[in-house]
């Protein structure tokens, strides 16, 4: 038995499903581990990439996983290192949410999850089966206790491996991004940590996969529970660290490292950078499509694009008609400039008058004026989609959490697209996100550190332009006060009285209550778009979409 370690932490980026992918991802970080090292700790799921959803009710792909540890533990022989790995595992008849320590040609037995996760976005309890309480894993003699995410959040699991004699704590996680979940984690962590007196190391998953986001930011605490490493966000990182016994008994990390934890603004624009670089990426689609319109909501896309892929596979499309203003015209265009993009202009003047003619026999005096609004945008989802079947390219929308809360967007529209990088941030946090990145440059970002588009496009009043002298706010509460009362609605799951005692007006509320529930249709043909909020619309928030509840009662 020695008195040191050496312990690898491996944030990696994993692809759902690409099992062969994942092997090689586990080999080249053996590969480049230093001779001396001991452990290496990958995040949960590290096999097949989390969630892989109802991939893991297939039993071909089981067996295939199955492969894959077997042929991970034989390679074990020959670099003498132990490995945490994690995987699904089915025992008797059930599936597990596991994890693995390999060594030596050998592997553990399955350390199961036991806490399975069953609200907001997870369902891992239709999933799995929640396993029995594991016991600390011996390596190089000393006893260590494993954790798979959940599993940190509760007391028990830790407890009872502390009473089994665990001198550490490992947590592998595939922990998802919303905007107050570092904080969550720590608290989380330290509590563990106050409880046991044990060191933790915490390894999460980094990227993006579907609708969420994994931002990394894998940590260690010592036995106090202060901060000794710090992991980067929304990045492959590695950390080699060294380990020491004291002579009071407790496993000392004497390798201290604190990447910079980004501030709100940044840690929003890099999540979303990040969703959209492997939305883009993981798909194999060869570029995006964005619709331009002289708006902040376009141009944050484009920005956003530009950031996440390079201003190459970023192409966008300005679609005037007749209410289009010059100075949409000027502002769309500089900011193209500004990002480099390649840009073009597609009128639809024609377009809608043909449809306008040919429809004229159908409409009347008394037919309503968003009838012939709604013939605008979705002309220009046409184009878009016309130019995105011609060069393969993914059409971007662009409509932000405010719009889609109330459904102030056109269905085969401006909804239309297969991606939507601002679908959980409120417009007050566009006109935030804009003047952000127009002072600084976002971590592995592609784009140049100078404004990305002009300022007038932050300060001029927003506007459809789908009529003359069109304002948003002709339909809508100014968007300071819509945006506190959807937070109180959606991610605080106040009543509309909770929400009037704040101050906002009651016919306000309601009518932004009713309408919230009336849209739900429209949300539910959205394209998919990254969470930032604890409270993203889609599997964080299941309303029916025939619903007769009003917020107003009799």
């Amino acid at each position: 038995m020695t008195d040191s370690l050496r312990i690898t932490l491996a944030q990696r980026n994993p692809i759902v499903g690409d099992l062969s992918f994942n092997l090689e991802l586990i080999r080249k970080t053996v590969q480049e581990a230093p001779e001396e090292t001991d452990l290496i700790v990958f995040p949960e799921m590290i096999i097949c990439g989390y969630s892989p959803e109802d991939l893991i009710l297939k039993s071909c792909f089981l067996e295939q996983v199955t492969d894959i540890i077997e042929q991970i533990t034989a390679e074990s022989r020959h670099h003498h290192r132990h490995l945490v790995i994690s995987a699904p595992v089915k025992l008797e008849g059930k599936i597990y949410n596991a994890a693995y320590v390999i060594g030596n040609g050998k592997k553990s037995a399955p350390i199961l999850k036991t806490h399975l996760p069953n609200y907001g976005i997870f369902d891992e309890a239709r999933l799995f089966s929640s396993g029995r309480l594991s016991d600390p894993v011996s390596i190089k003699g000393h006893k260590i206790g494993i954790l798979i995410c959940e599993d940190l959040w509760y007391p028990d699991v830790a407890a009872h491996l502390k009473s089994k004699g665990a001198e550490m704590l490992i947590a592998c996680n595939a922990s998802p991004f919303h905007i107050r979940k570092y904080d969550m984690r720590m608290d989380a962590a330290q509590a563990r940590v106050r409880e046991t007196d044990l060191p933790l190391i915490y390894v999460n998953q980094c990227g993006g996969q579907d609708d969420l986001v994994f931002d990394g930011a894998s940590f260690i605490l010592n036995e106090s529970g202060n901060l000794m490493l710090q992991a980067a966000h929304f990045a492959e990182d590695t950390h080699h660290t060294i380990w020491e016994r004291a002579a009071s008994g407790h496993w000392l990390c004497s390798t201290e490292t604190i990447a910079p934890l980004p501030g709100h603004d940044q840690l929003i624009y890099q999540a979303a950078m990040t969703g959209l670089r492997d939305y883009v990426t993981k798909n194999g689609f060869p570029g995006v499509l964005i619709g331009m319109s002289g708006g902040i909501d376009s141009a944050l896309s484009a920005a956003i694009a530009v950031d996440a892929l390079g201003k190459d596979m970023v192409h966008c499309v300005m679609m005037p008609s007749r209410f289009t203003s010059q100075e949409s015209l000027d502002d769309a265009a500089e900011c193209a400039g500004l990002l480099g993009v390649h840009y073009e202009t597609v009128s639809i003047k024609n377009a809608v008058q043909a449809f306008e003619e040919e429809l004229a026999t159908h409409f009347t005096a008394g037919t309503p004026e968003t009838v012939h609004e709604n013939i605008q945008p979705r002309c220009r989802g046409l184009i878009l989609m016309a130019l995105s079947n011609a060069n393969g390219k993914m059409v971007l929308s662009t409509g932000n959490k405010s719009e889609m809360a109330v459904g102030y967007t056109t269905l085969y529209g401006d909804m239309c697209g297969g991606f939507n990088v601002l679908k959980d941030i409120y417009k007050t946090q566009i006109y935030d996100l804009a003047r952000w990145r127009n002072k600084n440059k976002p971590d592995h970002g592609f784009g140049g550190h100078h404004p990305v588009m002009p300022e007038r496009i932050i300060t001029k009043p927003p506007s459809a332009e789908l009529r003359e002298n069109q304002k948003d706010q002709d339909s809508l509460p100014p968007y300071e006060e819509l945006d506190a009362i959807l937070t109180g609605l959606i991610e605080e799951d106040l009543s509309p009285e909770d929400i009037i005692k704040k101050g906002h007006h009651p016919d306000i509320v309601y009518k932004i209550g009713n309408m919230l529930n009336r849209a739900e249709y429209k949300r539910r043909q959205s394209p998919p778009g990254v969470k930032i909020s604890p409270r993203a619309f889609g599997r964080d928030r299941r309303y029916p979409i025939t619903n007769h509840f009003s917020f107003e009662t009799e």
